[in-house]
């Protein structure tokens, strides 16, 4: 589930991500009880049967919960953010009714392994295909080289505008985790490729989740350099 607005007294609204239609809107009702409250939480995973008069219409979504994801991570401030910028980033870059299947299954293999210590790697890559789902594929392959390997990053140059990238991104070799630098600098890359790209074009305000979650890394690299 992507997002959720109070409609009228008893009744949400409701964007998901599906597998076969993409981001998809919904009026739920009774989505203020207790009952359905407790498991219409943004980024948690749910069944729906939707139904409309006409595709012009807002439908109606039936739902029961698959998996309460955002609650195994209450008190996880790094993934809690990452859940919460996945979703605001979906909600205002995906159009509607519009299927994202790769997208889609790159997003469910990152939530399958989110309790896996490569998991942040994971989420860069899934930030890389949502940037190629969306219709910019930076070709990061053709910019390596055989005596790039030795090093930390790569200065290149994308549509006018240079940018640091981590070697492990234009490689894809196995890094260790515990490389901060490098992946406060792959976060940097994919946050400014979504600005320049989507965000900025289209006059929107970047996810503060994403910042945050971010941060917490840049952080973390500035700590050990000390």
């Amino acid at each position: 589930m992507l997002s959720k607005i109070k409609f009228r007294e008893n009744a949400n609204i409701v964007n998901v991500f599906s597998n076969k239609r993409g981001k998809v809107s919904g009026i739920i009702y009774g989505g203020t009880s207790r009952k359905i409250r407790n498991f219409l939480q943004i980024s948690n995973k749910i069944f729906i049967i939707h139904s409309s008069k006409s595709e012009n219409r807002l439908g109606y979504f039936k739902t029961e919960l698959i998996e309460a994801i955002s609650p195994k991570y209450f008190n996880d401030k790094k993934k809690t953010s990452a859940l919460l910028s996945i979703s605001t980033i979906l909600n205002l870059l995906l159009p509607e009714s519009q299927p994202y299947k790769n997208l889609y299954n790159s997003l469910d293999n990152l939530l399958k392994n989110f309790d896996h210590e490569n998991w942040i790697i994971l989420y860069i890559f899934w930030e890389l295909t949502l940037l190629k789902e969306l219709g910019f594929d930076p070709f990061l392959e053709q910019f390596i080289s055989v005596e790039d390997k030795t090093k930390e990053y790569k200065l290149v140059e994308i549509d006018n505008i240079k940018y640091q990238i981590p070697i492990f991104l234009l490689s894809k070799k196995k890094i260790d985790i515990s490389e901060n630098k490098q992946i406060s600098m792959a976060l940097n890359f994919t946050r400014n490729l979504l600005i320049n790209k989507f965000f900025f074009p289209n006059n929107l305000s970047f996810p503060k989740s994403r910042m945050v979650f971010e941060n917490y890394f840049n952080w973390l690299a500035t700590s050990k350099e000390k």
